[in-house]
């Protein structure tokens, strides 16, 4: 079970690690820090991690997002492959300037995580039959 982080949150954060593909050269870049936001609508991946990649930005898009304290601001987005425990979500990300990036609702409604807390940890949940 991955542990929650410490070094980009405090209190510690889950934090997963992502990888980012373009779709089209199959160029990828592996262990992308991502938080785990359940309360965050989108995900956004790092810019950082962007030009590592070497990834299109789609220079005639931008959308307006809003932060938890209210702030807005505009984030550019790329399409992109995010492989996110052994599953692969191919779409359209925002793009955000900080280290870490953030795995929204977009993907996280499609997987099943165990937040554990008090022990600091978190893990994909197993179904029974699966």
């Amino acid at each position: 079970m991955p542990a929650y982080d410490d070094r980009f949150f405090n209190p510690p954060g889950p934090l997963a690690r992502v990888t980012l593909r373009t779709s089209g050269d199959g160029n990828a870049v592996p262990d992308v820090p991502m938080l785990i936001d359940s309360g965050a609508d989108v995900t956004l991946v790092p810019q950082q991690s962007i030009d590592r990649l070497g990834a299109t930005v789609d220079s005639d898009a931008a959308y307006e997002i809003m932060g938890f304290d209210g702030r807005k601001s505009f984030a550019r987005v790329a399409s992109l492959d995010l492989i996110f425990l052994r599953r692969v979500f191919r779409g359209r990300f925002l793009i955000g300037n900080q280290e870490c990036g953030v795995l929204g609702r977009d993907i996280l409604n499609h997987v099943a995580l165990l937040l554990d807390g008090p022990r600091l940890v978190w893990d994909e949940e197993k179904f029974a039959g699966k």
